[in-house]
């Protein structure tokens, strides 16, 4: 599958289940997340540093992001290596502002920015940055 043909299929939906490579087993570990593919060809996804998925992801940062369709039968996985943001620190540091263009990107406009913000830092997120570079599923 052509990784542009993917790309295309993940960016049109923002449901998706992230694997990462758990410890010592090296066995996957899956999240139900949400995901925004950027213009700039990045899958981000919102985390909070104290979940098993972090420390995978600093552990070995590779992760793969599984995407169905709404009927289930067209799918693709991507995979890749990842980056971290730092953890959100202040509600004005670049973590945070990360997480608000990830945000309004998803869901538009939120009712209250400050709030938001001051809960991105009190929940210690995070956003993982996928560079997808392999690709492959099943499309119509």
């Amino acid at each position: 599958m052509e990784l542009s043909q993917a790309l295309s299929f993940v960016g049109d939906r923002t449901r998706s289940v992230l694997v990462t490579e758990r410890g010592s087993d090296g066995h996957p570990q899956l999240s139900n997340v949400m995901h925004h593919l950027g213009e700039d060809g990045v899958v981000r996804v919102s985390i909070t540093s104290s979940r098993a998925k972090y420390k995978n992801l600093l552990r070995t940062p590779w992760a793969a992001l599984h995407i169905t369709s709404d009927d289930f039968w067209s799918w693709v996985v991507v995979e890749g290596e990842v980056s971290l943001a730092p953890v959100a620190q202040a509600p004005d540091d670049d973590t945070v502002e990360e997480l608000v263009a990830y945000y309004r990107a998803l869901s538009g406009e939120h009712d209250d920015w400050d709030a938001y913000r001051a809960s991105m830092v009190a929940e210690g997120r995070t956003v993982v940055r996928l560079r997808p570079g392999r690709a492959y599923g099943q499309l119509p």
